[in-house]
């Protein structure tokens, strides 16, 4: 066992200032809600706190086409009428607006998520926790889904800077489409995302037979399943996926990606977990005591967010925390109960994952881990990669990252 996990903790106010709209299902205001939380519990004694920099245009072409970049960096809401076709080769738009300061959003949540890397990387934590970042759609070249930069993919290469081989685990209600489909044709990268699927639900992608192509052949695993899953039936299915997961691939970091739209009575999800289920998730996989870097990602109840990853901080620092809200000054949005379960009353679905159901995606889950167990593969073994050979590195991802499917 080791000595007590040093954790950084990256927030700037600002990022939960900016307003996507008034019918918009995404409010960055949440991330202001969850840190007066953590601050109203005095989880921020227990960590480091840092304001993470601003991305810069060249940190985030690393991923992103430059092109992408310098037009996410010029557009407002002022022109964006005079650039038509610009918005819609960039998929801006409905899902994705042109709102004040939107590039300074970006470069404040894909900043943290970079510092956060940066930092597990010197070993300056054990955990690194960005509750501002996750946003998992955004593809090298446009806009998806509320996401306009890919900060994980941006954390996960400076994680390939010091690590041979990283696994992103993802828990949001949605597919974590921008990740894998960034990482699709490498080894160095496996992928592990738990998601609705079916009936049209977003992304639509994410099927149990989308496992990766050429050298990342079966380095994407996609766990697809149906509305209504609870506690028991989702924590039972990621504890066996991802003990198998680690136990064969032997990543030297983890990125947990922990959306909360996958919380019971979510505006835009349709799972029934708990609090308690999906703090689990997080506890399972810091037990790995590996370097974990842990962001936030989806969750449209926004006091349900709050709740959730002041929760999850606190089991990221082995606290438990009384269910009596304490007064903070968004303690009026905890109305009625104040407490930090999920008040009784939320719409719950049916369960519709039956058992032969979910036994039957486990089982080819573990069939295609089974086609990596023994593979003669170099990333296979322990790499220590020097820092002064980080560039011919990026020029070996950049071949992947170019690749589409």
């Amino acid at each position: 066992m080791r000595p007590k996990d040093r954790i950084s903790y990256f927030y700037d106010g600002d990022v939960g200032s900016v307003y996507f709209g008034p019918n918009h299902p995404m409010k960055p205001h949440r991330l202001c809600m969850t840190h007066h939380l953590v601050l109203s519990y005095e989880l921020h004694t227990k960590m480091e706190i840092y304001r993470p920099h601003k991305a810069y245009p060249a940190e985030l072409a690393q991923f992103h086409s430059p092109d992408y970049v310098e037009f996410l960096h010029r557009i407002t809401p002022d022109t964006q009428h005079l650039f038509p076709n610009d918005l819609a080769k960039y998929n801006l738009g409905e899902d994705c607006p042109v709102f004040e300061n939107l590039f300074e959003f970006c470069q404040i949540y894909a900043g943290g998520t970079i510092d956060a890397a940066r930092r597990l990387n010197n070993q300056l934590c054990d955990i690194a926790i960005n509750w501002a970042g996750g946003l998992h759609h955004a593809k090298k070249c446009e806009a998806s889904g509320f996401c306009y930069i890919n900060d994980l993919v941006l954390g996960i290469l400076e994680l390939l800077k010091y690590h041979a081989r990283v696994l992103y685990i993802d828990i949001d209600v949605h597919h974590g489409d921008g990740v894998e489909e960034a990482f699709y044709f490498t080894d160095r990268v496996m992928t592990v995302s738990f998601h609705k699927f079916g009936d049209m639900f977003f992304p639509g992608t994410g099927d149990v037979k989308e496992i990766g192509g050429k050298e990342g052949k079966f380095y994407a695993i996609n766990v697809p399943l149906k509305d209504g899953i609870d506690d028991t039936s989702f924590t039972r299915l990621f504890k066996a996926i991802i003990s198998k997961v680690v136990e064969t691939y032997q990543p030297g970091a983890i990125v947990l990606q922990c959306g909360a739209d996958s919380l019971a009575g979510d505006r835009l999800g349709c799972f029934n977990l708990s609090i308690d289920g999906h703090s689990e998730c997080v506890r399972f996989v810091k037990k790995f005591n590996l370097p974990l870097l842990v962001t936030g990602g989806g969750g449209y109840t926004k006091e349900n967010v709050a709740r959730c990853w002041v929760v999850e901080t606190g089991v990221l620092l082995d606290t438990e925390l009384p269910n009596e809200i304490p007064e903070n000054e968004y303690f009026k949005y905890f109305a009625p109960d104040y407490s930090l379960k999920i008040p009784r009353g939320n719409i719950v679905l049916e369960n519709l994952n039956s058992k032969s159901y979910l036994s039957a995606i486990k089982v080819q889950v573990l069939e295609n881990l089974r086609n990596i167990q023994h593979a003669p593969s170099v990333q296979m073994q322990e790499v220590c990669i020097p820092y002064s050979a980080t560039q011919r590195i990026f020029s070996l991802l950049e071949c992947c990252l170019l690749e589409t499917r």
